[in-house]
């Protein structure tokens, strides 16, 4: 396509998402949870022809060499296809978020002042590798009220279609306007300069993907961005630490899946329990081939671990997302150095203490200053299926409007509300 046709392209798909908002907004919620249940009975279904759509994106894929990582956000099995269509029922079991007026509250002069719950209106989804997130961006633009813009990676072209067709059979069931989730069917990458410089099409962008995808979106983007850069995430082992229970979480944290963006990247050990603790880890580590880029004080209790893969840490390592097996390795000398090197070398998306100590727990929460702070349990619980968003949209670690998981309320806004009996000001 020439430059004029993308942009003709993206002009007949904003003029077409501005309509079918105004019409998902003063939709009622019984239809937006009809075609959230349709979606759901669809998925299931059509598990077959989806899987094969996704399995010539994963050859495909293979055959381009893209990294092992992406190759498996690219899956979709039966247990992904399930997880989403689960998370479509989720979603419209959910309130309805649209029309909630809040904190109402009668002023001297009569009135009562509150807000109201409302969309942003038209969001702009553009993402790498997981075709889930079709489904996933989709059901909440559905339950919010929003219409959507996606445009998946050329890699998973295949089986974004596949989704997304479903997706308007399951609007126009419902009585919808299927153009409130569209999806850009080129894989042009000129489109995403367009998509995320159109403020006429547009209200917020939600980038999810590679750091490269997210800084090019952050630097060009004409519109609201919400996103994160890294997924530099820690797990703390704190001195009153139970070890049984560390073991476990840290376990689990690094290695139950290593491509997310809340797996753990660093581990912090506190000297008290340094001696005990890491040859314990370095062992379930040395068994899974996790390496270790270690400093010198962790590289004392690990380097003894049999088959242990160990590599002095590099100042880069502290700031490192490796989506791989492999993590960074640190014994710190307090609470207060731990605290510090997360806000330091992390990426403010998930960070996690295990301890025994209310003291140390409560400061943690208090002072890492990310996104989501766990006490006592694994980062990979930071996503918005876990946290009972049904879905979620991405994960922000900006500071304003939306942080974390991005669910339903993070697809809205508010405006205020006056109701009043015929006051005047004097």
């Amino acid at each position: 396509m020439t430059a004029h046709d993308l942009q003709a392209t993206l002009a007949h798909m904003g003029a077409e998402a501005r309509a079918a908002s105004a019409r998902m907004a003063a939709s009622s919620v019984a239809q937006r949870n009809a075609a959230l249940h349709a979606l759901a009975r669809r998925l299931r279904a059509e598990r077959g022809a989806l899987q094969a759509a996704n399995a010539e994106d994963v050859a495909g894929a293979e055959a381009a060499g893209l990294a092992a990582p992406l190759v498996d956000r690219l899956r979709l099995g039966d247990r992904a296809i399930e997880t989403v269509a689960a998370g479509c029922e989720q979603i419209a079991a959910m309130p309805d978020p649209i029309g909630e007026i809040s904190g109402l509250v009668e002023q001297p002069s009569g009135i009562r002042v509150g807000r109201m719950r409302v969309p942003l209106g038209v969001f702009g989804m553009i993402y790498e590798s997981r075709p889930n997130v079709t489904i996933e961006a989709a059901s909440l633009a559905i339950k919010s009220g929003n219409a959507c813009i996606l445009r998946g990676g050329s890699e998973a072209i295949r089986s974004n279609l596949a989704l997304w067709r479903l997706v308007q059979d399951a609007l126009a069931e419902a009585g919808l306007p299927p153009a409130a989730v569209q999806l850009v069917q080129t894989t042009d990458r000129a489109m995403v300069g367009l998509l995320v410089a159109a403020p006429e099409a547009i209200d917020v962008i939600i980038p999810r993907g590679g750091k490269g995808l997210i800084e090019r979106i952050a630097r060009e983007a004409r519109v609201p961005v919400i996103k994160h850069l890294d997924g530099n995430c820690h797990v703390y082992v704190d001195a009153s630490a139970d070890l049984e229970m560390a073991l476990a979480v840290t376990d689990n944290a690094k290695t139950q899946k290593y491509s997310p963006c809340n797996a753990a990247e660093s581990l912090l050990v506190h000297a008290d329990v340094a001696p005990a603790f890491l040859p314990r880890i370095g062992a379930v580590f040395a068994a899974k081939d996790v390496e270790m880029r270690a400093d010198p004080g962790a590289l004392a209790w690990l380097r003894d671990v049999p088959g242990a893969r160990l590599v002095p840490a590099a100042e880069s390592d502290w700031s490192e997302e490796y989506l791989a097996p492999i993590i960074s390795v640190k014994v710190v000398g307090s609470l207060d150095e731990a605290i510090g090197h997360i806000n330091r070398y992390g990426s403010h998306h998930t960070d996690a203490i295990l301890t025994d100590s209310h003291a140390s727990a409560t400061r943690f929460l208090r002072e890492v200053d990310s996104a989501s702070v766990m006490v006592n349990a694994s980062t990979r619980f930071a996503d918005g299926f876990e946290y009972g968003l049904g879905a979620e949209i991405g994960i922000s670690t900006d500071k304003f409007h939306a942080r974390g998981p991005v669910g339903l309320e993070g697809l809205t806004s508010q405006k205020w509300v006056v109701l009043g009996r015929g006051e005047v000001r004097r």
